[in-house]
This record gives C-alpha cells, structure tokens and sequence, in this order.
C-alpha cells in the first residue's frame, strides 16, 4: 500500500512540475517578446495597479461610476456651481425623472442639477448627469420648454455620444492604445469636454429626434421644443451659449416642425406659463 501510494505521489509532481514549467515559459515568452498592437502590456498595467476602460465595451455600471467621477470633478475644480436651492432642484428632478422614465435608457440613475449661472446653458456627461443653466430655467416660458431641453440632453445620454466623444478625443491625442485608457486619463478628457460641448450636426440631430419622441411620450406638449429654440434664435445680436455650442439650429428648427404634427403641437401638459414662473421664481 505503501509503496502504491508513493507512486502514486511521485507521479503527481512529476504532472505539477510539468504545470509550473509550462506557466513560466508562457510568462516569459509574454514578457520577452514585444506586443506591438499594445502600448504597454497587460502585465505592466497590472503591476502598476492602472484600471484599463476599454471604451468599445464599457458597461452601464461603468458609464455610472465615471459619470460620477466626472461629475465630483467639474465641482472640485470649481467649473459649475450647483445652486443651493432645495426648491427649484426638486421641481428639475421631478421633470427630469418623468422624462427618464420613458427614456430609452430608463434604468440609470439621472441626476438632473442647476448650476448657478444666468448664461443660458444646459448640457449632460455620460451616466445620467444632467445639468441646466438658472438663466435657461429664466428663459424658458413654460415647464413644456424647459422639459424638451432636459429631453434633448437625456437624448445624448441615451445615445452615448459622450463615450463616442472621448473615444475621438482620446485617439486624437494619442492617448488610447488598444490596450484602453486608464480611468484618471478618461475622467480628465470627460471634464474637459463637458466644459467645452463639442456636440456634432449628427449628434444634435439625434439628441433633438429622441428628446423629441420622449417629451411626447412623457405627455409634454411636444411643440414647446421648437417654440423654446426659435425664441432665442430671435433675440437678436450673438446666439445664446446653449445654441452657439450646438450647430445647425436653423436646420434643427425646420427637421422638427417637420416631425411634428401641427395639430397636436400644444397638445399635452406643461403649457401652463403663470404655473411655471411661480415654480421657477427663488431662480431670479
């Protein structure tokens, strides 16, 4: 029995030490031997404890967790200040959370906030943030205008043109290898474009296609986002920030009144003007 057993051991590390030499030979050669289509290779990033975001696959928890990053950031340093006003953030958040629901992508958890800024300016990053300018709220005549604005950013969420954003950006400042982009790297790009709102023709067309059918879905009158963009188109002077930074609003304009049906432009809720201005009166 005895000497069965130690056979049987003998035969047993003569299998793990054939194991172990295979290992060590696939560690070696992956070390030695160079990875072209990486710029640096998975064992150095994980010695150097660099979280990799693979940006063709990243997941809705991802999206969250850096739009939260991004979003700590952009208040870190100072480029939004978020009004104080438990009031007026309620009332957004109650619009902006009917509109999420009848989003496309209604289990991310929005985050709709007011920065205290009279410019008129709204603008979301990637996980649901939403940010809207006091001036727009002022702007705005009616709950119904200020809802297609918040349906138009939900629209880029929905659409994940920030991701697509910061893939573009990345490569073209030669930052993103085929290994990904570490997460300091990504959450930096994420707050510069934030800041400057480099939306595209096409992304705007899309945003302003989805906010559309969402602001109609969630019983908005859908009419009020044509009404709100041609009012600031006819003040005259420079266009608003919220426009200049979005291309092609004559050519916006003209695609929605074209998907809109005339006859139900004011049909739904939200058109209440008296209604909205005593909502929104601690904004001026």
């Amino acid at each position: 029995m005895w000497n069965q057993l130690h056979q049987f051991l003998k035969s047993s590390s003569r299998r793990w030490l054939y194991l172990s030499l295979s290992v060590t030979i696939a560690i070696a050669i992956t070390i030695v031997i160079p990875q072209a289509s990486y710029g640096s290779s998975w064992l150095d990033l994980i010695f150097k404890g660099v979280q990799v975001i693979q940006l063709s696959s990243i997941s809705d928890s991802q999206e969250v967790q850096l739009g939260q990053q991004i979003n700590q950031q952009l208040i870190r340093q100072n480029q939004i200040r978020i009004l104080n006003n438990a009031s007026l953030n309620s009332y957004l958040n109650q619009i902006g959370q009917r509109l999420a629901k009848t989003s496309n992508r209604p289990n991310l958890p929005y985050k709709f906030q007011i920065i205290n800024d009279k410019q008129i300016n709204a603008f979301a990053t990637m996980g649901g943030y939403v940010y809207i300018n006091r001036g727009l709220m002022l702007e705005a005549d009616n709950e119904a205008e200020l809802a297609s604005v918040v349906a138009h950013e939900i629209g880029h969420i929905v659409e994940r043109h920030s991701i697509d954003q910061m893939r573009e950006a990345a490569i073209s400042q030669g930052l993103l290898s085929a290994a990904g982009l570490d997460r300091d790297t990504f959450v930096n790009i994420g707050v510069q474009l934030a800041v400057s709102l480099p939306n595209s023709r096409q992304d705007e067309y899309e945003a302003d296609e989805r906010g559309l059918v969402n602001l109609t879905k969630a019983g908005y009158a859908p009419g009020a986002m044509v009404s709100f963009m041609r009012k600031l188109l006819k003040q005259g002077g420079s266009a608003p920030t919220f426009l200049s930074t979005h291309p092609a609003v004559g050519d916006r304009v003209k695609r929605l009144e074209k998907a809109i049906d005339p006859e139900t432009a004011s049909v739904g809720d939200g058109m209440d003007v008296r209604a909205y201005k005593n909502r929104i009166s601690a904004a001026r």
